[in-house]
């Protein structure tokens, strides 16, 4: 997709890989919308990117579906329409399964995936209308694998993974082949939600932390939406897991994921959750 003139909302843009996304969106001139639950940060977003383009921004939590189908409407209004939604807001926290209640839980499921529905359903109608759009879905290195330590999370994730094919399927059997869906997989960044979160040895060797969001940035704009890539992975070599899942039995994959180190993941976290990625 040619970005030159593009109108795009970006949830949970305010902080992470959100406002990064939200600033070179900006400085490929598109018109931006940013929804974000912290009302702090949305003003400080707006303060910032307002030198780099035109920015709308909307207090927004994407779990209430009346709110996020008035603001849709509000961003058609704003902008003139819209060409890309970025569906970025998440919510972790780790923990085994019996650690957090159920409230904890239903949360994540929630904002992770539910809003996701909302959010789809607001914007999809007019990129039919014109068979033109594109819907990235930020999803999880860990929709490639079990993490333990992050079950509900990563559920969620490989939720994302899955309804954005299905959806991609769904415009092409509809004809609305102008209409594209990505799905993103960042492995560990090194701040932020996942802050202190490290792959054990070897693994950390393979896929080392990502050193900020604007890599992920990066790799939204310009492998998903130009190029059209349809699920990135941060680093590259993430491409490993369903390769390796692919090729060995299912208790090999299961053992070299242990030998790997993969479930140490988790055991030095210290981020804490936010709906924002």
């Amino acid at each position: 997709m040619e970005l030159n003139g593009k109108r795009a909302v970006v949830t949970g843009g305010a902080m992470g890989i959100g406002l990064a996304t939200s600033k070179r969106l900006l400085l490929n001139n598109c018109t931006v919308t940013i929804w974000d639950y912290n009302k702090d940060a949305l003003e400080k977003a707006k303060a910032d990117l307002q030198q780099f383009g035109k920015v709308f921004t909307h207090y927004c939590d994407v779990t209430d579906k009346a709110r996020v189908y008035e603001l849709a409407a509000i961003a058609e209004n704003e902008m003139g329409g819209v060409d890309i939604l970025v569906n970025n807001a998440g919510y972790v926290t780790g923990g085994d399964l019996l650690e957090k209640t159920d409230e904890e839980w239903e949360k994540t499921i929630a904002i992770n995936l539910t809003s996701l529905v909302y959010t789809t359903r607001a914007f999809l109608k007019g990129m039919y209308s014109r068979n033109l759009g594109h819907i990235i879905n930020i999803s999880s290195a860990s929709a490639t694998l079990g993490v333990p330590g992050l079950a509900v999370y990563t559920a969620t994730k490989w939720a994302v993974w899955g309804l954005t094919e299905s959806l991609r399927l769904e415009a092409l059997a509809a004809g609305k082949k102008g209409v594209k869906y990505s799905s993103i997989h960042p492995s560990y960044i090194a701040h932020g939600l996942f802050a202190g979160a490290k792959l054990g040895f070897p693994a950390n060797l393979l896929v080392p932390l990502i050193r900020d969001h604007d890599i992920v940035a990066k790799a939204i704009v310009n492998k998903a939406i130009r190029k059209g890539r349809l699920s990135p992975k941060i680093p590259w070599t993430v491409n490993l897991n369903p390769r390796f899942r692919g090729f060995l039995p299912d208790s090999w994959f299961q053992k070299l994921m242990i030998i790997m180190g993969v479930p140490q993941g988790m055991k030095s976290w210290k981020g804490h959750g936010t709906i924002n990625n």
